[in-house]
């Protein structure tokens, strides 16, 4: 723990939390009041409440907007509004926030800023340069004073790596410097380098590749993508008979019910057998299919189960300190944030940063060696996937081959078909692929077919309306249980993986999650597996490159929020295992919740430490130095604005604790779980402050939610 915190960390007074405990004692006040439940407020215990449960202070006056969850980088001011409408209101929302920079007062030339005082790299400017030179004045003047955060002022990275590649930069930069005495008397700046440090982690195999991250595309390879100079002999191939099909399609003859009906109608007036006019039709749409130009490439086996419970792809809370802090408590199945196809084929630089992962995130996920999967060898799989999300199937495809070829340190590509955002949803990705199967299909056959050995899986929501849900038909479709426009049926889309969350678009995050109708997409999914197994036995073999793993696997995702709801549903719905969303953005120990069977009492002291490690973590993955630093804080924030919703177990009258419950305003155990639990953004920079010292005078953070943004006042 940092020696600035500790004047902040309170003793924890709780008790140990009984691990299979169900319901806490009532009587929790001496004058014997007890507190009846609400609904949708989460039952915390009388003596902890600041004020009467049912007043305006008690409870929030607006739920935050959890679309924080799903692309919300992707949503801009007035995004609602079309012609002819008016300007929609943003419902709480701090819309298009800002959040300064994190600047030195002077910058540092790149020639000298890891290079030794006197004997610096020639700047290529020369006298023309608009940075400093002079490393003495850089360091007096031109950036703010080092940091005694961590470890009385070591710097993380240096501490792990044993160098630190932010150099003089860095705001820990006097733990890995020092002065030395030239032979001509002069006195040299210089920076230190942990030998011992490095060669351990070169004898433990480390990765080379920039501290501990995978998936790292080159300037290069980014430029090439930019100038279209990228080969993609696969996609090129695929698309050009995608084209061709798509255009003998449009003259085929019509086969939708009305048409079939019409067919029939016709041959009833004209003396022929209907069934014989159907199926002469369906024979000319036999006679028009063509077969693909390539199978695809027989793919890595994946698995899931009730011992890999996954983290679900998550817009800017789901970066790689997240994500990797989450491996550590437990998650067996990381994605990346959800990255739009189109930037990453014109080589964005930010829309690649995405697809940067963790070694750690590269080991294998738990199995508890059961051969449910034909040939799948644990050791060669990873944890791991890129989540993608496009309008059309050429963007799809080419991203799938590029995504393939760059980064083959990807477990599975996952398509989004649930981003419920407007922005996306307007543009044909996301959602509204939910109303477009055909389309769907075509994009999933496509990356099936170009992802080399990387599987293909898919994520989706229930539909777009509430009245209308589409996932049945949708999955029936992808497993290849419809048949197609050419007659053919039982040939699968290439799909590994469904996930559904059981909401529509239309519910964005409002409202229970549906398992009941993903329970029925379960048995759908667990039919066609069986009939495909049934099939394979009696009648010919399964063909692994249009049928990976020999069987679907499906996760259900929505409200889940502890062990016992993670059980329920594996139980109950019968999925493979489930996606975690919001429960692990408040509390990230959820996974060791599920891999323990019991809850999980922590204390706010162990809070601040996930706090601490994410910060660490951060500075390795953005950089040591002030751009890095701010980078850190904001992310740090980010989280903070949905962990501060954590309601601490040993002070809730009832369990199991509800995802949809807010907390009334209450005060923790200790003066540390009551900072953690304020919902006021200036408390969040405080915890901020604590590791990464104070902000820098440019940085801003805005909540998203309105709520979060007020001064508190005094009361008497």
């Amino acid at each position: 723990m940092a020696e600035s915190t500790s004047k902040h960390v309170a003793e924890d007074n709780a008790e140990p939390w009984p691990s299979k405990r169900t319901k806490l004692d009532r009587d929790f006040s001496t004058s014997g009041t007890k507190v009846e439940r609400q609904r949708g407020v989460a039952p915390v215990k009388a003596e902890y409440l600041v004020a009467p449960l049912g007043s305006r202070r008690s409870n929030a006056e607006a739920k935050p907007d959890d679309d924080a969850a799903e692309a919300v980088h992707h949503t801009k001011a007035g995004e609602n509004e079309g012609k002819g409408q008016k300007r929609s209101k943003s419902k709480g929302q701090n819309m298009g926030r800002d959040f300064g920079s994190s600047r030195d007062a002077i910058g540092l030339c790149s020639s000298r800023a890891t290079y030794p005082e006197f004997s610096p790299k020639e700047c290529p400017f020369g006298v023309n340069c608009k940075f400093e030179h002079n490393l003495r004045r850089y360091l007096e003047h031109g950036k703010r004073g080092d940091l005694k955060t961590f470890s009385g002022g070591l710097c993380p990275v240096w501490e792990v790596w044993g160098i630190c590649d932010m150099g003089w930069k860095c705001r820990f930069a006097s733990s890995h410097m020092q002065e030395v005495e030239l032979p001509d008397g002069r006195m040299e700046l210089t920076l230190t380098v942990n030998e011992s440090k490095k060669a351990e982690i070169e004898a433990e195999g480390g990765t080379g590749e920039s501290h501990g991250v995978v998936n790292v595309v080159s300037t290069a390879q980014k430029q090439a993508l930019t100038k279209r100079k990228m080969d993609l002999p696969k996609s090129k191939v695929y698309l050009a008979w995608l084209e061709q099909s798509s255009k003998e399609r449009e003259q085929e003859p019509r086969t939708t019910k009305q048409a079939i009906d019409d067919l029939k109608l016709d041959a009833a007036s004209n003396g022929v057998h209907q069934n014989s006019t159907f199926h002469n039709s369906r024979d000319e749409n036999r006679a028009l299919y063509h077969e693909p130009p390539f199978l695809p490439s027989e793919k890595r086996r994946i698995y899931f189960g009730p011992e890999t419970p996954a983290l679900a792809p998550l817009t800017t809370q789901g970066n790689l300190p997240f994500r990797r802090l989450c491996v550590e408590l437990g998650a067996q199945a990381t994605y990346s944030e959800m990255a739009m196809s189109l930037p990453l084929m014109q080589g964005t630089k930010q829309e690649w940063a995405l697809m940067k992962a963790h070694q750690i995130e590269t080991t294998p996920p738990a199995f508890k060696g059961e051969d449910v999967v034909h040939a799948y060898d644990n050791a060669k799989d990873l944890k791991f996937g890129a989540q993608i999300a496009a309008s059309k199937p050429w963007q799809a495809i080419q991203a799938a081959e590029i995504l393939s070829t760059l980064c083959p340190r990807l477990r599975v590509i996952d398509l989004n078909c649930g981003c419920p955002i407007d922005l996306v949803y307007r543009q044909g990705a996301g959602s509204a692929l939910l109303d477009t199967h055909p389309k769907l299909e075509r994009m999933v056959r496509g990356m099936h077919a170009v992802s080399g050995e990387i599987p293909i899986t898919v994520k989706v929501r229930m539909g777009t309306k509430d009245s209308k849900p589409t996932a049945l038909k949708l999955i029936e479709r992808l497993m290849g249980s419809q048949a197609d426009s050419a007659g053919q049926k039982g040939a699968g889309s290439g799909v590994a993986a469904f996930t559904l969350h059981g909401r529509s678009r239309q519910q964005r995050y409002t409202k229970r999650a549906d398992w009941e109708y993903i329970s029925e997409c379960a048995a759908l999914i667990q039919r066609i597996n069986e009939e495909e197994r049934d099939l394979a036995d009696t009648v010919r073999e399964v063909d692994q490159r249009s049928q990976p793993n020999g069987k679907v696997f499906f996760l259900g995702n929505g409200d889940c929020y502890s062990h016992v709801d993670y059980s329920e549903h594996i139980k109950n719905a019968k999925v493979d295992s489930v996606m975690i969303a919001r429960g692990a953005l408040i509390k990230p120990w959820i996974f060791q919740e599920i891999e323990t069977g019991q809850y999980l009492d922590i204390s706010a002291s162990q809070r601040l430490e996930y706090v601490e490690k994410f910060a660490k973590y951060g500075l390795e993955a953005w950089g040591s130095d002030e751009i890095g630093l701010g980078t850190t804080r904001k992310f740090l924030l980010e989280w903070l604005s949905f962990a501060y919703r954590y309601v601490p177990l040993g002070i809730l009258e009832h369990l199991p604790p509800n995802l949809q419950d807010r907390p009334p305003a209450f005060k923790g155990r200790n003066e540390l779980e009551t900072l953690l639990a304020s919902d006021n953004y200036k408390d969040w920079i405080k915890i901020s402050e604590m590791f990464l010292g104070p902000a820098h005078k440019d940085f801003k953070f805005e909540p998203k939610h309105k709520s979060n943004n007020y001064e508190t006042n005094a009361e008497g």
